[in-house]
């Protein structure tokens, strides 16, 4: 007679490495969109969403001595929005603030590809594991131990900083070289074409990383 075992997998682990990713961007964003939307204004809103990912960031590094990228990101980013907040109501530089805020996520991404320390992880873990336990172990254990699955890594998020900083930098150049009519409904289809290219380039890098996951995985 043979016996056949299921086996049910926690769901514990995916939900601790969804946790980050929900904490640091997820609330953030959340609060402050709802703020907005209550009447709150901008520059209130963008401090008051910064509390968690400014917690976050600061007992990360006096507890666990851990230095919490993705928190820090979120922070930075509301701090220059605060401060495009207080520039003059000149419509190209309104058009423009969107263009300098997002330069900061494209340049913090690259900078933290560069280091080692890729902030895109954050992101494409979660979408790899697709909240099974034994990918995410497997993803944790080959982000520690295989030297190509740490690269294929660093070029991801290098390819989403290149293409996030060439979209906003184009953006902010045609702010004010391009009509403000014709701004207005380019600036959106730069954004799009930047995480576009992302998406496009950045497979490139992450179907190997999940073919890596699911043998890993299997085993």
């Amino acid at each position: 007679m043979t016996t056949t075992q299921l086996t049910v997998q926690p769901k514990s682990s995916a939900a601790s490495a969804l946790r980050p990713l929900i904490l640091d961007l997820g609330v953030p964003l959340a609060s402050y969109y709802l703020l907005r939307k209550l009447g709150v204004g901008v520059v209130p809103s963008l401090a008051l969403s910064s509390v968690v990912p400014g917690v976050r960031a600061i007992v990360g590094l006096v507890k666990d001595r851990t230095f919490n990228g993705l928190a820090t990101l979120i922070v930075v980013v509301n701090v220059v929005s605060i401060a495009v907040s207080f520039w003059s109501g000149d419509p190209r530089i309104m058009l423009a603030k969107e263009g300098a805020v997002s330069t900061t996520v494209g340049i913090a991404i690259l900078l933290s590809a560069l280091v080692g320390r890729p902030l895109m992880t954050a992101g494409l873990k979660p979408m790899i594991a697709r909240g099974s336990a034994a990918k995410f172990a497997a993803f944790g254990r080959l982000s520690a131990t295989s030297p190509r699955f740490r690269r294929l890594e660093q070029m991801f998020s290098l390819v989403w900083g290149v293409a996030l900083l060439s979209a906003c930098a184009a953006q902010v150049f045609c702010a004010f070289t391009v009509p403000v009519g014709t701004m207005v409904w380019l600036s959106t289809v730069m954004t799009l074409g930047g995480i576009g290219v992302g998406i496009v380039v950045g497979s490139v890098f992450s179907y190997p990383m999940d073919m890596m996951v699911r043998r890993e995985a299997a085993r």
